[in-house]
């Protein structure tokens, strides 16, 4: 796996990582001293608009790590009374916050996110509520200094950080452990921790207190809440299951094409037989080893999941001449790749098998939700639908009215799946994108009809045909 790839490196520094170089300039008094109360201004007013936010999108990660950030800096507000001693309850404090906030950030990263339902939400509320009443404990008006285990004497003391050994271990290895989540997994939540964990670190270099620390503290609070917006947009344009871009970004990316273009639409063959044989939680692993083979085409072209087993992919400034060679590849490489079945997994053949030799009808759903669809495309959809429903009736195999016994299925499989694909490209007589994809569907049509695992180029004369019928 490629971890350092140009697209991993610009979703880890995008946006948190330049919202933090750019507040560093400003604070360090590139453009003046800033006012005190405009810093503490700032800081309530990203707080609460990030937890508003974080609540609004269910974001019960970003909501605990902004509690977390905020409650951090208020106790050692509270208990320094604006200066951080070498004794007291200040130091005590800074001891306790600067462990706990690295910490907090890491379980809270690992938690699945579930919303904010209250099951989901009530040990993390516990948590925060405990270490809340273990910092109100130890930094009581008559200590002086905190517990051992916050700066144990083994592990002596770092020059240039007021941070005790212990906290800057701790921050060290929550740094390490996000950004091995953001590696694994690549999300804006995941990128949004590391960074606003990072200003939270400079914030306890700035002093922990003071207009130089607010202020990093309010941005380690503004860049969570970059995370979440970043979140949304990924959930509005690509899709969760196989990464790739949907059918909003297809649609976008539509507008911006230039001729010459070709547009390719590509199928898997038989996919509700997998669905049916081995159940959905095989499908799905179907769509994403397809997807991820998708997304690696080359000549420039870019996939998009368009609607259940459809896949769109866009080659901008090429011809349908010059995109053939790469669907091609594209289509040997879907071929030979197979992976294996577990055993154990959910089979659906029997109990079809049993309905079907009763005679009860099998009502199956159709696999290609019309939840992503444009309005605008709404006609080529529908009909799009049909063909290919024609189509799969044509040429499905029978299936058995045997009925399967567990002795039936061998305990894991191997399996392998086929696409086929029409491309077309803007003609003399069909200018409108709209009508290349209809194009390209017809292609994918005479693909199926041929014996599917087929490349199709929409030749003129059935460009015109189609152009005559649309007429």
């Amino acid at each position: 796996m490629n971890f350092w790839n140009p697209k991993t490196l610009k979703s880890l520094v995008l946006p948190g990582g330049i919202f933090l170089l750019a507040a560093s300039v400003v604070f360090r008094g590139a453009f003046g001293p800033i006012p005190s109360a405009a810093v503490v201004f700032s800081f309530y007013a990203v707080f609460a608009a990030g937890i508003l936010l974080a609540w609004r999108f269910h974001s019960s990660r970003i909501l605990f790590a902004l509690s977390t950030i905020f409650l951090g800096h208020r106790a050692l507000e509270f208990f320094s009374s604006g200066r951080i001693a070498s004794t007291g309850s200040g130091r005590i404090a800074l001891e306790a916050v600067a462990f706990l906030l690295p910490a907090n950030f890491v379980v809270f990263s690992v938690f699945r996110e579930r919303g904010l339902v209250f099951p989901a939400v009530l040990p993390r509320l516990a948590l925060l509520f405990f270490e809340s009443v273990f910092v109100a404990i130890i930094c009581r008006p008559e200590e002086t200094i905190a517990p051992g285990f916050l700066h144990p004497r083994f592990l002596g003391h770092l020059s240039g950080t007021p941070l005790p050994t212990l906290a800057v271990l701790a921050f060290v290895a929550a740094f390490g452990i996000l950004l091995v989540r953001f590696l694994l997994y690549r999300q804006p939540t995941e990128s949004g921790l590391l960074w606003a964990l990072v200003a939270a670190f400079l914030s306890f270099q700035a002093g922990a207190v003071g207009p130089a620390a607010t202020a990093y503290a309010a941005t380690a609070g503004l860049i969570l809440i970059s995370s979440i917006i970043e979140n949304s947009y990924l959930l509005a344009y690509h899709d969760e299951l196989t990464t790739l871009p949907a059918r909003r970004a297809f649609n976008d990316a539509l507008f911006h094409l230039e001729e010459p273009y070709a547009v390719a639409v590509v199928d898997i063959d038989h996919f509700k037989k997998f669905n049916d044989t081995y159940g959905h939680e095989t499908g799905d692993q179907v769509l994403r080893m397809v997807a991820g083979k998708l997304a690696g085409v080359t000549g420039g072209g870019r996939a998009y999941r368009v609607g259940g087993e459809e896949f769109s992919i866009l080659f901008p400034g090429k011809t349908a001449k010059d995109a053939m060679p790469h669907l091609e590849l594209l289509r040997s490489v879907i071929e030979v790749s197979t992976f294996r079945v577990r055993a154990g997994q959910e089979r659906r053949r029997a109990p079809e098998a049993r309905r079907q030799s009763s005679g009860q009808a099998v009502q199956t759903p159709d696999s290609r939700g019309s939840d992503f669809r444009n309005p605008d495309f709404r006609g080529h959809d529908r009909r799009s639908t049909e063909r290919r429903t024609h189509a799969r009736r044509a040429t499905a195999p029978r299936r058995t009215t045997r009925t399967a016994r567990p002795s039936d299925e061998a305990p894991s499989a191997e399996i392998s799946v086929t696409v086929s694909i029409g491309v077309a490209e803007p003609r003399a007589r069909i200018r409108a994108v709209e009508d290349v994809i209809q194009a390209a569907d017809q292609a994918l049509y005479r693909a199926k009809q041929s014996g599917r695992n087929r490349v199709e180029f929409a030749s003129v004369a059935r460009v015109a045909k189609l152009k005559r019928n649309i007429a």
